[in-house]
């Protein structure tokens, strides 16, 4: 660790002087070295061989700050990073800013800075910007986090609602639910047998090898055949298949024995008299894909360690009236799954 003569953030810290550069050079730049960072601009000079690509922001007030599975620092970079790859991106740089409360300990803060570099090293994306500020004690709940984000749109690439059509079949990577369920169980000390656990982690790798260029025949219907992905995070599964649904004006019809849960996030549910579908994620895509190449792009998600538990929950279909999300059951029946009215929970991202 940086040695410093203070054990908590001052209210010093954010004010632009000496003990901001300190923050800045004994914490901040040892866990982000790189070229772009080292300058210390005002803002990052970039070179990137490619004039077309996507760029996001987002801000992360989770609590507890540290969770199974992950912490605001990881949570931070994965969500910044999946917002890219689901718009066929690969990400390359990102802008770091930091809100801290006075008081908070400089331990935690340097778990959390450790856990951002490791993230950022394993996604291979690079931290070139960022800010800190310091606020009173109880102005942010101690550590607020906004994050920006730059990728390179993948060449041949062009996913929107627009190319989605009838028979388009619907791929999710994983279990759903076990992001929002880990964060209210850990918040309210609820335990289970099987320990619930995040499925916080940045998806580009396993993206990018679906949409990567056709390199053989054999290929040629796994990267084409991908119409549109997004990442079901506040308001889970059931938000992003309406907003599909809303965007469209087609209907879709999934399978509850094909959509994947884990036993523990099941449980925490049904305890809590929360319905699944509507339970943030932080680890998953959905994909809209041709019929043709569904089976190719399962495969490729199965041979990668991020989808070993994918399946095809459904497909889009014709409305018979207005556009739907409707659920064929285990029991056989059929249900309406409508969008979200609210949070269901509060502080997960």
């Amino acid at each position: 660790m940086p040695v410093t003569k203070y054990d908590r953030i001052l209210l010093a810290h954010g004010g632009g002087g000496q003990l901001t550069d300190e923050l800045i050079r004994q914490h901040i730049l040892p866990r982000f070295k790189n070229d772009v960072l080292a300058q210390l601009g005002d803002s990052a000079k970039l070179n990137l061989a490619s004039n077309s690509i996507c760029f996001t922001t987002d801000s992360y007030v989770v609590k507890p700050l540290f969770f199974s599975g992950g912490d605001i620092g990881k949570l931070a970079v994965c969500g910044t990073i999946n917002d890219l790859a689901v718009a066929g991106s690969r990400p390359v740089a990102l802008a770091l800013s930091l809100i801290i409360e006075e008081g908070f300990e400089f331990d935690l803060l340097e778990k959390i800075l450790a856990s951002v570099a490791e993230q950022a090293q394993q996604n291979k994306v690079d931290v070139v910007t960022g800010d800190i500020k310091t606020v009173e004690a109880g102005a942010a709940d101690q550590i607020f986090i906004n994050t920006a984000g730059i990728g390179i749109r993948l060449p041949g690439v062009d996913l929107g609602f627009d190319k989605i059509a009838l028979g388009d079949k619907i791929i999710i990577n994983g279990t759903i639910g076990d992001h929002g369920m880990t964060i209210i169980c850990q918040r309210k000390d609820i335990k289970f047998q099987s320990q619930l656990k995040s499925d916080c982690a940045g998806l580009a790798d396993l993206t990018c090898q679906l949409l990567a260029p056709v390199s053989s025949v054999e290929d040629r219907n796994v990267g084409s055949g991908i119409k549109f992905m997004r990442d079901p995070t506040r308001g889970g599964l059931a938000a992003t298949l309406n907003e599909i649904v809303k965007a469209t004006g087609l209907s879709i019809e999934i399978r509850q024995a094909d959509i994947p849960v884990a036993p523990a996030a099941q449980a925490a549910a049904d305890m809590l008299g929360f319905d699944v579908l509507n339970i943030a994620n932080e680890g998953k895509f959905v994909a809209i894909v041709s019929p043709e190449s569904a089976d190719k792009c399962l495969n490729v998600c199965k041979n990668h360690w991020l989808g070993k538990k994918a399946k095809i929950i459904g497909q889009v279909c014709q409305s018979r009236d207005l556009p739907t999300v409707e659920m064929l059951t285990k029991i056989g029946g059929r249900r309406i799954v409508q969008m979200p009215y609210g949070r269901e929970l509060p502080r997960i991202c």
